[in-house]
Parts: structure tokens; C-alpha cells; sequence
């Protein structure tokens, strides 16, 4: 069996700072992140918001004051994230916090503009 780090991200640290609206996670390796509530919430990977291909994604507004209430462990390959919103059907495996904390800016900026472009708020 190979190493974790080797093939994908593995997780050292998950926190979750419920006053800051964030969820720290670090990994093998030194990478970390912090990643806003609202972030994680619009870009769940639940169907509901990712749809079954990329032309099915949703872009979900008004999510600007979200919270995580929670945080539950799903097997050693994820964490099912729950909001304030009653959301809570993602599972945000170790490689999808990774590329969401890597990508931030370029996923924030494509969410921002979608936003923008559909007559939509963050609210």
C-alpha cells in the first residue's frame, strides 16, 4: 500500500471557528486553509448545488451570513459539513477541501461573477 500524501492531499487538522465563520483545515505537507462558511456552502459538492455535470451547476445566492453548526467525520475520506441553512447533504472529501482552499480566488472570482451576471446577491 502507498502513501497517503503521495497520491492526495491528507488532512493533519480540521477546526472549525464558528465566531469567524471558517473552517481550518491543514494538510500533510504544510498547505493550509482557512475556507469561509459561505464559500463552502455555495460551492457544496451536493448535487443539488453541482448538479450531475458542469452545465447543471447551480449558483446559489443569499448565503453571505451562513454558518457551519457542524462538522461530522465520514469514514477517513471526508467531512459532511452542516449549515446554518439546514444544508448538509456535501461531502467535502480531503481532495475537494484541497482544491477549494488551492483554487480560492479563481472559484471566488467565477462565483462572484456568476452572481453578477444571473442579477444575483450574496445577500
Amino acid at each position: 500500500m502507498s502513501d497517503h500524501a503521495s497520491e492526495r492531499p491528507w488532512p493533519t487538522e480540521i477546526r472549525l471557528r464558528k465566531a469567524e465563520r471558517l473552517l481550518e483545515v491543514a494538510f500533510e505537507g504544510g498547505a493550509r486553509f482557512a475556507l469561509p462558511a459561505e464559500y463552502l456552502r455555495v460551492e457544496s459538492p451536493s448535487a443539488e448545488v453541482q448538479g450531475h455535470s458542469a452545465s447543471q451547476k447551480q449558483t446559489v445566492p443569499g448565503k453571505r451570513n451562513v454558518t457551519i453548526e457542524g462538522v461530522e467525520p465520514v469514514g477517513n475520506y471526508a467531512v459532511r459539513l452542516i449549515f446554518s441553512d439546514g444544508h448538509d447533504s456535501g461531502l467535502y472529501t480531503w481532495e475537494t477541501l484541497y482544491r477549494l482552499g488551492r483554487e480560492h480566488d479563481a472559484i471566488w472570482a467565477e462565483y462572484l461573477a456568476a452572481l453578477e451576471a444571473k442579477g444575483l446577491s450574496r445577500g
